[in-house]
């Protein structure tokens, strides 16, 4: 049942008939799926440690050496360290800051790219140079380099990480009939054996351009020099050897360049079917930045329509609908319902963003239902979770905010977009394209006019 396309659609329309909280089993496994704010809260804050755990991965295993990683560990000591570790040392203030100057250069070089599409009037593919800009600004501040495409034996790092994120949010039939693992009938686990293969070789490589290199003194370090100080110093409480490094590398790349650019890509998408909002918000960056330069990180405190614009759109477009699964690690009863331990908890984010109770004609996108709202993206309100909330929301939720934030913001502010070959706004195609990241199947093409004095 939960094979196919747009798992969180489906199971958004069960929901309405069974209710809030679903209990299901597929194969050995019972499932459970949450699709309200109260359903939300009670699995991942009154009842976060029983169910901060994630549940097998045969798929994961592969890519993120044995679940090592953030985003499919098991919780426990190792995962506890590991996060602390990921928060203090990557992920902190100070260390996004530190990557501020580098942001700039490559949004203006991603503006200045558009700019000379304008000029010749030619359309734009904007969700293929959002995928350049992200993997690009990612691959700075993990590798502190780029990597062209033909770098990685004839895969392009944005293609790799794609079909990672494909395979590992496809179902697998073994993990729910054990019996038929064996056969593989998916063919899922040998193709994520081969792309591990693939991202370990580049990782490897990585990994000892930066041990050749580590004499030299740099004065920004990136992720990678930043991890092997720490393996190197032993002072780590925990195992931590090159496994460690490069499970976390995926997380780093996943989170800085995936979700980064089909957030983006979403949003500006609603932008374009809605144009009235567009120019309210263009409004607003002319009134706080003005037509004579472009947006600086500075300004996107003061930008408040832009926080409401992006907040809808994670609304009606969550990157992640049903979150990473969860797993029970104990016996559990939730509004009278029996959780066995080893259930898997999906929490259906998709759903929750278009409950008519929470959120009035919630097909609509409309920004202004968030004036005067308290409502953040923080995890505290569980009507709008796009980053997880508990012991297992995102870590890196500043850094995306803030890229989500400047990108969207030049794009709006230094260029007016028209859709080519007279199609009209209710023309774009919304069909998504399901996976662990959920994008949009078609990429979106405009024709931009540079608007800024610059």
């Amino acid at each position: 049942m939960l094979i196919g396309k747009n798992v969180h659609q489906y199971l958004h329309l069960i929901a309405k008939k069974y209710g809030p909280i679903m209990s299901m089993r597929f194969g050995v496994v019972p499932i459970v799926v949450a699709s309200s704010p109260h359903a939300a809260e009670q699995f991942l804050k009154t009842h976060d440690l029983i169910f901060a755990s994630r549940p097998n991965n045969r798929v994961a295993q592969f890519i993120s050496y044995g679940q090592r990683n953030l985003s499919f560990g098991k919780y426990g000591p190792y995962w506890r360290n590991m996060r602390k570790l990921c928060t203090v040392e990557l992920l902190s203030t100070l260390k996004i800051n530190s990557f501020q100057a580098m942001r700039k250069q490559e949004v203006a070089n991603f503006v200045t790219s558009i700019k000379g599409a304008a000029s010749s009037g030619v359309e734009v593919d904007i969700s293929a140079k959002l995928a350049t800009l992200s993997a690009n600004m990612g691959c700075l501040m993990v590798f502190g380099k780029k990597y062209m495409n033909d770098e990685l034996v004839e895969r392009g790092l944005e293609d790799l990480i794609q079909d990672i994120l494909v395979i590992t949010g496809t179902p697998n039939i073994g993990e729910f009939f054990p019996f038929l693992d064996v056969f593989d009938l998916q063919g899922i686990v040998y193709r994520m054996k081969e792309l591990a293969k693939t991202f370990d070789k580049f990782l490897e490589r990585v990994i000892d351009e930066h041990v050749q290199d580590s004499k030299e003194e740099k004065q920004n370090k990136d992720i990678v020099d930043t991890m092997m100080n720490i393996m190197q110093s032993g002072e780590t409480e925990f195992e931590f050897d090159r496994r460690h490094i490069k499970a976390i590398i995926l997380d780093m790349l996943i989170g800085s360049i995936d979700t980064t650019a089909t957030s983006i890509d979403w949003i500006f998408f609603e932008l374009l079917r809605h144009p009235k909002i567009m120019k309210k918000l263009q409004k607003e960056l002319e009134q706080i930045v003005g037509i004579d330069r472009m947006v600086e990180e500075s300004d996107l405190e003061k930008l408040e329509y832009l926080d409401m614009v992006i907040k809808e759109g994670f609304r009606l477009h969550p990157i992640a609908p049903l979150l990473i699964p969860h797993e029970s690690i104990e016996d559990c009863k939730i509004d009278g319902f029996d959780i066995p331990r080893g259930s898997r908890i999906l929490v259906n984010i998709w759903a929750i963003g278009r409950d008519p109770e929470v959120w009035p004609e919630p097909e609509k996108f409309m920004p202004e239902r968030f004036v005067g709202s308290n409502v953040d993206l923080h995890g505290r309100d569980f009507q709008l979770l796009p980053f997880g909330s508990g012991r297992r929301s995102c870590p890196g939720l500043q850094l995306g905010l803030t890229i989500v934030r400047l990108v969207l913001a030049q794009l709006v502010h230094c260029f007016d977009w028209e859709l080519p070959n007279g199609m009209m706004p209710n023309d774009l195609d919304m069909t998504e394209k399901f996976g662990l990241v959920t994008a949009r199947a078609q990429h979106l093409m405009v024709i931009p006019t540079y608007r800024l004095d610059v």
